[in-house]
């Protein structure tokens, strides 16, 4: 629907400019001088009858809240109404309660906080969605499960996030998780062990191929290094060089190994730092890779 209700002076002719729909047309030379395409009004879908039944739903529902998102919460900004006085105390009065309502039990209270940091983690370590909503249903679990009494809250967040990315085959080492985390290694090697044992978790040996895109990126190597590191990977797997190391390793030595052939300058510490392991651990399983 047009409406000729000026709002604006065009600033080519300084003429009037009246709002047509989304658009701001200047009356006298026709520009365009603004835009608005947004649809503004209620976002009714409704994927069975969208003539007939059509609803208004919110945001969706997220394993990463422990109600699922499914609660209200009364803001802080009420639009053109002002509250003042009384019925300003009275709101703030009504927002205290409601906010307490939302927690009932001491358990509740620790998946909230346990469900906050797993978000915070994995916003830190930059890690998808999908790793965010597996770790808070695992977080779950484990609370079932009984597994949190006497340990870290921080500890058991920060292990089901690392082990998430375990059995998702995400690419991150623990002293990654350690440095984002607020929890100290030990809490976390602790739940995570208890993880392991008591829920059984799908976990194998990290596959150094997991680590090798990331490591390549951060030396800024092309993609024909990282395509022979990944034969080198596969060779040193053929040969049994890759049990027992420390997978991040492997993979830091099989680039250095591939730059060195194709002829990109890194050296040895820039490998090594990229991976966080010394320069001897690279050293060692390039010369396995050398013989």
């Amino acid at each position: 629907m047009s409406t000729t209700t000026p709002t604006e002076t065009c600033p080519e002719c300084h003429n009037r400019v009246r709002e047509r729909g989304a658009e701001s047309v200047c009356t006298e030379c026709g520009l365009v001088v603004a835009e608005d395409n947004l649809d503004r009004g209620p976002e009714w879908r409704s994927f069975s009858d969208d003539d007939t039944d059509r609803k208004r739903t919110g945001a969706p529902l997220t394993r990463s809240r422990h109600d699922r998102g499914l609660s209200t919460e009364i803001g802080y900004r009420d639009g053109a109404v002002r509250f003042t006085g009384r019925k300003r105390r009275r709101v703030m009065r009504m927002r205290r309660q409601h906010k307490r309502a939302k927690i009932s039990s001491k358990s509740e209270r620790n998946r909230v906080y346990g469900f906050t940091e797993i978000r915070r983690l994995v916003g830190a370590l930059q890690l998808p969605a999908s790793v965010r909503d597996r770790a808070c249903v695992l977080f779950e679990s484990a609370q079932s499960e009984d597994l949190l009494r006497g340990r870290s809250l921080e500890g058991f967040a920060a292990a089901t996030v690392y082990a998430t990315c375990r059995t998702a085959a995400v690419s991150r080492t623990l002293d990654e998780v350690v440095e984002k985390a607020r929890a100290e290694r030990n809490e976390l090697t602790a739940a995570y062990d208890a993880l392991n044992r008591e829920l059984g978790l799908p976990t194998g040996p990290i596959d150094p191929r997991q680590y090798l895109p990331r490591f390549a990126s951060r030396l800024d190597l092309p993609m024909a290094v990282e395509r022979r590191a990944e034969e080198f990977v596969t060779a040193a797997e053929s040969r049994n060089l890759v049990s027992g190391r420390n997978p991040g390793g492997v993979a830091a030595a099989c680039l250095y190994a591939a730059s060195r052939e194709c002829g990109a300058a890194i050296t040895q510490r820039e490998a090594a730092d990229v991976a966080d392991v010394t320069p001897v651990t690279l050293r060692s399983t390039y010369h396995d890779l050398q013989e």
